[in-house]
């Protein structure tokens, strides 16, 4: 498995393709809509392997506002919270604007938790509508920009891909940011 990591300050970036419920991380998020209902994609594969307990605990936290972000317990998976970032409203659809809040509000919600490791999938780019271009681009600048701002927890911020396509157009996005950021790209 390739693995792309980038020093940001006292944190990085990293990015995988891989099974974002399979990983031993302290928060892994799920790309949300506004009810919190754990249907398919990332979602369906957390409720899954997670158990019962995490919809349970949703649905006494929903509705949250789009582009919130809001942790539940992480059930049987490996992490200790799941955190439910809300990219997608009634017509499960989302947009620019609404990534960047979400993607913002869920670094936030890791740090409330005083998460040090979160992963992230491709928010928005199933049901969502958003191509995998826009939402690397998107996701990548807000968490770059977090981690250069500064963080008090954070020590790692995962990229988990599904498939070689998602992997290599997030691996692209971040070689253009490194570059203009002045960031140094390594393998792992």
């Amino acid at each position: 498995m390739e693995v792309v990591q980038v020093k940001v300050g006292e944190s990085s970036v990293e990015l995988i393709e891989g099974d974002i419920t399979e990983l031993e991380v302290d928060a892994i998020v799920n790309a949300a809509n506004t009810d919190l209902e754990l249907g398919a994609g990332v979602a369906g594969a957390i409720a899954a392997k997670g158990g019962p307990v995490i919809q349970a605990e949703c649905n006494k936290l929903a509705p949250i506002g789009l582009g919130q972000a809001a942790a539940t317990s992480a059930g049987e998976l490996r992490a200790k919270y799941v955190i439910h970032a809300a990219g997608m409203g009634p017509d499960r659809r989302t947009n620019k604007g609404v990534l960047q809040t979400v993607t913002r509000n869920t670094l936030l919600c890791a740090e409330d938790k005083k998460a040090k490791t979160v992963a992230f999938p491709a928010i928005g780019t199933g049901v969502g509508g958003m191509t995998l271009e826009d939402c690397a681009k998107i996701m990548l600048n807000v968490v770059l920009d977090y981690l250069q701002e500064g963080t008090s927890y954070l020590k790692k911020v995962m990229f988990a891909l599904y498939g070689s396509r998602a992997f290599n157009v997030f691996k692209a996005e971040l070689e253009k940011e490194c570059e203009e950021r002045g960031l140094r790209m390594g393998g792992g």
